[in-house]
């Protein structure tokens, strides 16, 4: 009688070892799906960024056309602008860090 019982207990552990490697694999697999449905933010990340580049390229481009229009007052200002918000930002993260 105690043999079977031994085998019982045995079974039971086996049992349960397989049901926490079950466990485990389903949330690997709920893991996968999730990070599979980001990659879809991640694309949509990636036309943001692809956008901004390109108009990042037109805004250059448009300010070099000004440039050599010789609209010293308009660079000038464009200049004045780009210096403020990179003090302003670097005061601002000197605060922050």
């Amino acid at each position: 009688m105690s043999d079977a019982y031994e085998r019982e207990q045995q079974n039971n552990a086996l049992l349960n070892s397989l049901s926490s490697k079950v466990t485990a694999l389903r949330d690997v697999t709920i893991n996968i799906h999730d990070n599979a449905r980001d990659q879809e933010t991640l694309d949509h990340t990636n036309d943001v960024f692809s956008s901004f580049g390109t108009n990042l390229t037109g805004s250059a481009s448009r300010l070099t056309r000004m440039a050599k229009q010789g609209d010293t007052v308009a660079v000038l200002k464009v200049a004045g602008i780009c210096i403020g918000a990179g003090i302003l930002l670097y005061i601002i993260l000197g605060w922050i860090f």
